[in-house]
């Protein structure tokens, strides 16, 4: 994508920028890798010359998505998943920013590392990849890793992956530096002592079904030192997958208290709960595991009311080899990125979140806290745009996933809203 792209105008549009509250008719213009004018104003505009003009006949034209912490298997597990096949997986998806996670082999806990992965990124992708970078060395929670030399590599943000940093002491150390660098420390919020064996959300379901559980006060309990000790510090803090009410409450209770602290969380927990896990199906297996439909709810709420800023899609390939065992056996983890729109409309579907409180959790809310520079349609944002259909019905079909690993929690899914076209710094992308 190096050659500069041919302006294109996006005529006869529904045109969503979340970052300006906008969503009306209109026009996108992009030209030399920019977004050049957007929404009813750009009606106003003439086409620039040698302009492509595509009729979108009133899809939706938005921001491209920016789904943070996607795990890929490149160093290490290229079986699983390259740079390359994830950001095909994003294209097709409307995803045209990915952050990678630091769980690699090696774990990304070296500037040399970081290098590696944006010029793999460089070299292999299609979409816009910035990499995380680890909090601690080896993800093992005991010695700090380079905030300063890892961030002046190229990392975005720092994230100790599904290890849970145990130490308050050295959390409290990690805080405190990273908050002299002006860098944001990312935290799988799971006690690992409470989870213990644990596969499964502790309730009567997971007595039935005779698993070893994992209670709510797993999570509760490692978020609330967390933001305690952002307070004791004035750290800056993002929480990276919660999922139940009580944690949204106490960083509802955080952000009142002037705290500098975020959250998110995945597309399969505000639309999936425990029951869809059935008779032991791998698939849904995941880290946090699956909630009961009532704190599901309680995430669609904290989304709807902006205590939830962020929604990813919990990208996780895993293959047959670590997925097809017993439940309790098998390896946490699901796939996403080419689901993450289509699977959350549906809450927009069902009354329970309006379109642009839902694009902007996964548009300009990533872009502010992570310092990046999409998420908009304003003139001169860069030109990554998603365009899509909300109402089209489409059928999941494994076959036909760009991803190197195929355990999607919604195979054979019916869903409403489809991606139609991916443009990545003015490239029509074809995943």
């Amino acid at each position: 994508m190096a050659e500069t792209p041919s302006p294109i105008v996006l005529a006869n549009a529904r045109v969503i920028d979340p970052e300006r509250g906008l969503d009306a008719p209109g026009s996108v213009i992009l030209a030399e890798g920019r977004v050049l004018a957007s929404g009813p104003e750009a009606l106003n505009q003439g086409a620039p010359d040698g302009a492509r003009v595509i009729d979108l006949d009133g899809a939706v034209v938005a921001p491209g998505l920016i789904d943070v912490g996607v795990v890929v298997g490149e160093p290490g597990a290229e079986h699983r998943e390259t740079l390359a096949s994830a950001s095909r997986a994003a294209a097709a998806g409307g995803v045209t920013t990915i952050l990678t996670a630091p769980e690699t082999d090696p774990v990304i806990d070296d500037p040399a590392l970081v290098d590696f992965m944006l010029r793999r990124a460089r070299d292999t992708a299609i979409v816009n990849v910035h990499p995380l970078a680890a909090l601690t060395k080896g993800l093992a929670g005991e010695e700090m890793a380079e905030i300063g030399l890892l961030q002046d590599a190229g990392a975005v943000a720092f994230s100790n992956g599904r290890h849970s940093v145990t130490h308050a002491g050295i959390m409290r150390r990690m805080l405190t530096y990273a908050r002299d660098f002006d860098a944001l420390v990312m935290h799988h919020t799971e006690d690992p002592d409470l989870a213990g064996a644990g596969v499964v959300n502790e309730s009567l379901s997971a007595s039935w079904k005779g698993l070893p559980s994992i209670p709510r006060e797993a999570e509760i309990i490692m978020l609330e030192r967390d933001l305690r000790l952002v307070g004791l510090t004035r750290g800056r803090y993002h929480a990276e997958t919660i999922s139940c009410g009580e944690s949204v409450r106490a960083l509802a209770r955080a952000r009142e208290a002037g705290l500098d602290v975020s959250a998110a969380t995945s597309v399969n927990h505000l639309t999936l709960n425990e029951t869809d896990i059935g008779p032991y199906r791998t698939f849904f297996k995941m880290s946090p595991p699956l909630r009961s439909e009532e704190e599901r709810q309680a995430l669609v709420a904290g989304l709807a009311d902006g205590t939830i800023d962020i929604l990813v899609s919990g990208h996780n390939p895993q293959d047959v080899e670590t997925k097809r065992h017993p439940f309790a056996e098998a390896a946490d983890g699901a796939i996403g990125l080419e689901t993450l729109l289509s699977a959350s409309l549906r809450l927009v579907h069902a009354g329970d979140v309006d379109l642009l409180t839902l694009l902007a959790a996964m548009t300009i809310n990533p872009a502010r806290r992570f310092g990046l520079e999409g998420g908009r349609l304003a003139p001169g944002a860069p030109a990554d745009v998603v365009i899509f259909d909300p109402d089209r019905p489409w059928l999941l079909e494994k076959d036909k996933l760009h991803s190197r690993s195929k355990n999607t929690p919604f195979e054979e899914a019916r869903f409403s809203g489809k991606v139609l076209t991916t443009i990545v710094a003015g490239h029509i992308l074809d995943a």
